[in-house]
């Protein structure tokens, strides 16, 4: 909104200062300090709200340390984490960009999904809250609506390179299609024509763009009109499985916060060079007209996970919920698909992906052994002491507070890594 406003007032009056909202670089800065302003002065309101309103965490005995001391903390937190998203987004991003839409879209659909589970927790003392199927009805619901905004709008396309000797190119400076940058070497040149695409990144391969038409190869010549068929089932994948990832990554003091934010600033990084024609070229990687707006956005979310932890960090005084959890993972997971980044998820969300993992070979292991050598025996040869990992660690006897920093300083290095892949082919 304050875009369009300090827009008009710079045509209209050239009123002093206002051309400052046309950069990316000073949005972005605003959103993260009034998505930090958000969330800890008026985050305090919100817990006390909460409080008054009795939405007390039920703490299951698990023989944890510390665990049973969390009873009644507040719960629901996650309504601070999505207004220090929403409403940063809504004051500074252009609300015209189909990618800012689609991002506002999966935080509000995911965070009624998440709002209702807790609900039910809260205030129908359903231990077991939203049914599992009806949250994968509504994950699915919204990999739907992404994939097919992904795949059919026309305001979602790439530029590619062209040959410099080539008209059809894309002037960075007024008149010049092929100015000279800072060493002398020649400017991006992208194509003026918009192209739709199912391309997106593979990491470490130099030619790293893969096209998911290619799948669709078996419908021959038809192959790009059919392509939705594989690409809508891949995104549905991807956004239930790092929704589900942050989930269950938030089960102690400051961890899903932490790492999210930890993800959030190595996608922002990504976002804006795929969304900037010189880094783009640089790096020879797409160049994604519009995405750079997203930097807005996940400065927001960045900006909200910090914030959140002023009062999530141990010993927490709010816990997210669901109401956070999966709209954290959810936005994490519409955000790398939006951006072509999707195939560096494993790397990026190491984290959510390690304790996802640690939930599923747990149940394995223990249906495998209870059938082969009986319950006693898989009751007393579990494969962790507790899933997910970070409670196996915690049965092993370390601080909950020690396992989160180490937990964030692991993200640190697989952002790390996740950023040099754009130069490691």
């Amino acid at each position: 909104m304050l875009y369009y406003l300090f827009y008009w007032l710079d045509q209209a009056y050239n009123f002093p200062g206002a051309g400052v909202f046309r950069y990316i670089s000073f949005r972005a800065a605003m959103a993260v300090f009034v998505s930090l302003l958000i969330s800890m002065v008026f985050g305090k309101r919100i817990i006390g709200f909460l409080r008054r309103m009795q939405v007390g965490e039920t703490v299951r005995d698990l023989g944890l340390t510390g665990q049973k001391e969390k009873e009644g903390t507040p719960t629901m937190g996650g309504l601070i984490i999505l207004s220090a998203i929403l409403i940063p987004t809504l004051l500074f991003a252009r609300l015209d960009n189909i990618y800012i839409i689609l991002m506002i879209v999966s935080t509000i659909w995911l965070g009624i999904i998440g709002f209702l589970d807790d609900y039910i927790k809260v205030f129908k003392k359903d231990k077991a809250g939203l049914h599992g199927k009806f949250k994968v009805m509504g994950q699915i619901g919204l990999g739907v609506i992404v994939g097919c905004t992904l795949y059919f709008s026309d305001a979602v396309v790439v530029r590619e390179k062209v040959n410099p000797e080539s008209k059809d190119l894309l002037s960075l400076t007024s008149g010049t299609p092929a100015a000279q940058n800072v060493n002398g070497n020649d400017l991006p040149l992208f194509s003026k024509n918009e192209t739709k695409s199912l391309a997106t990144t593979i990491p470490f391969l130099k030619n790293n763009e893969f096209d998911y038409t290619d799948i669709a190869g078996v419908f021959g010549d038809a192959a790009r009109q059919w392509a939705w068929i594989i690409f809508i089932p891949i995104v549905i994948f991807i956004i239930t499985a790092v929704s589900n990832g942050a989930n269950v990554t938030d089960g102690i003091d400051g961890l899903a916060a932490g790492t999210s934010a930890i993800i959030g600033v190595v996608l922002g990084i990504l976002a804006y060079v795929s969304g900037n024609t010189i880094f783009a070229d640089y790096l020879n990687i797409m160049y994604i007209p519009d995405t750079g707006e997203l930097v807005i956005f996940i400065a927001a979310f960045v900006g909200a996970c910090v914030g959140f932890l002023w009062y999530n960090a141990y010993p927490a005084q709010v816990f997210m919920g669901d109401t956070g959890s999966l709209a954290l993972g959810g936005i994490i997971a519409v955000f790398a698909i939006a951006i072509r980044k999707e195939l560096l998820i494993p790397i990026i969300c190491g984290v959510f992906l390690v304790e996802n993992l640690s939930v599923i070979l747990q149940v394995a292991v223990f249906k495998y052994r209870k059938k082969k050598f009986g319950i006693d025996y898989a009751k007393a040869n579990r494969l962790f002491l507790m899933s997910p990992l970070h409670h196996h660690y915690q049965k092993k006897g370390f601080h909950e507070s020690k396992i989160v920093s180490r937990f964030w300083i692991v993200g640190i290095m697989l952002g790390v890594l996740a950023i040099a892949t754009l130069k490691l082919r």
